[in-house]
């Protein structure tokens, strides 16, 4: 299974499920498209940060 907290397991094109930030206290998810990866880091604690192809921006929780 792949980690949504590491880089390299998250590009353009991946099917996931990312949290937007003003969804962060009730951990509603958002599903969709990578569009691009926004961290710059190998890994993030908190998941990598991505924009959707539909414009949402949010840390990746789950790829499928």
């Amino acid at each position: 299974m792949k980690n949504s907290t590491i880089r390299k397991d998250v590009s353009p094109g991946t099917h996931v499920m990312v949290v937007k930030k003003e969804d962060q206290r009730t951990g509603m998810l958002t599903e969709g498209i990578v569009k691009d990866v926004l961290t710059n880091s190998a890994n993030h604690p908190r998941g990598i940060k991505v924009r959707l192809e539909d414009g949402t921006v949010g840390r990746v929780q789950k790829i499928f």
